[in-house]
């Protein structure tokens, strides 16, 4: 009776370096396999593989590596193999193949480096100060090999927070605010999987909201000068955006959860709703409800700029969705007209305050009224000798 082999499908010297460059060219080319453009699915498996096999024998040109015959049917066997011991998962590599993590080029990574670190060193994201610290030690090896710094902020958001959010940070300085910035994990693992939880707003300088608050939290957001948190009421569907630090460190889950799908559809309103006002203010609940069912009507602002902050406003092309700018009275002026949810007034307000004399609200008739009134209120300020 012949004897069994024992040799294994790899043992021959060429097939085990077919494997080696295959799993190469994962590593250093992520995502290869994938449509030329994005959104374009219509690329078949077999022009897939065709491009993986090309790239395999670059690969093998580079390291002068030996590689003849390598056909289509023989490279789908190969990644049976990798997926045999866990090397890629168990699953349809639909925009290309990428090795665990490993989902992107350096490049790439470079790019996603200098957004984390300006959430790390402007916006004190504790997440991204703590994932930062540990891609710059994994990196430091790199960097001397190839003379490269990859840690180089070539890009970056300097918009800085007014509050402290880093915890180490407050320990370190004695400034303890013991608010939601202590159970920041908590409340992302919530957003998460569409839990509902309850927390305790302490502070509200516009309303004084204050109390207990049971809302399933839709995402953490920085703007401007802060971090704010997205919920929506479980009581009532009511959305709303508040400064995070504006709420203690009491945070308690409710027996209560929806899913991923509801949570990104109320985000997606929500989103709606912040694109079409002005700022973070998104309504009371009745008048959201009407703005989210197209009931609610929109007002027509219209502010006239004067030189010199003619050019500042044009610059601006992106400002708002809905605006236009009437440029027929250049060079003294131009009108900037805006569509806005009364909402959205007064952040549209502390807006035009910014160019002071240089702005002159049009329409309407009664936001003209409010900016005439205060002018003449700051003049008699200065007038005042008391």
């Amino acid at each position: 009776m012949p004897k069994t082999s024992n040799l294994h499908s790899y043992s021959d010297h060429q097939a085990f370096d077919r494997l080696m460059l295959l799993i190469v060219t994962f590593i250093h080319h992520p995502g290869i396999g994938s449509p030329d453009r994005i959104g374009n699915n219509s690329q078949s498996a077999h022009e897939s593989l065709e491009a993986v096999k090309e790239k395999v024998y670059e690969i093998a040109q580079q390291y002068n590596i030996p590689l003849t015959k390598y056909s289509i049917p023989t490279l789908r066997k190969d990644l049976v193999t990798l997926r045999k011991y866990g090397i890629l998962e168990q699953r349809i590599y639909r925009w290309g193949y990428f090795l665990g993590t490993g989902v992107m080029s350096f490049k790439d990574l470079q790019v996603a480096l200098n957004a984390l670190n300006s959430m790390a060193k402007y916006q004190r994201s504790p997440q991204a100060i703590r994932i930062y610290q540990k891609l710059e030690k994994k990196l430091r090896g790199k960097q001397i090999l190839e003379s490269t710094d990859y840690l180089y902020p070539v890009r970056s958001q300097i918009d800085r927070a007014i509050i402290y959010t880093d915890l180490d940070e407050m320990l370190d300085i004695k400034k303890n605010r013991q608010n939601l910035y202590n159970c920041l994990d908590q409340v992302e693992d919530a957003i998460a999987i569409g839990q509902a939880i309850t927390i305790y707003r302490y502070a509200d300088p516009y309303s004084q909201k204050i109390g207990y608050l049971q809302v399933f939290p839709l995402q953490l957001i920085y703007h401007d000068i802060a971090w704010y948190l997205l919920y929506e009421y479980v009581d009532n569907g009511h959305l709303e955006i508040e400064r995070i630090d504006r709420f203690t460190d009491q945070i308690q889950f409710v027996n209560q959860h929806r899913g991923i799908d509801l949570q990104k559809s109320s985000l997606t309103v929500a989103m709606n709703l912040f694109k079409k006002g002005w700022g973070l203010f998104l309504g009371e609940p009745s008048e959201q409800v009407r703005e989210i069912t197209g009931t609610l009507e929109y007002i027509q602002v219209k502010v006239r700029f004067f030189a010199p902050v003619i050019a500042f406003i044009e610059e601006g092309e992106k400002r708002h969705i809905s605006q236009s700018i009437d440029r027929r009275g250049k060079p003294e002026y131009i009108d900037y007209i805006v569509t806005l949810p009364e909402r959205s007034l007064n952040e549209f307000c502390r807006w035009v305050n910014q160019f002071v004399h240089n702005a002159q609200v049009l329409e309407p008739q009664s936001l003209r009224d409010r900016f005439r009134s205060s002018a003449l209120k700051l003049a008699s300020l200065y007038d005042f000798k008391g």
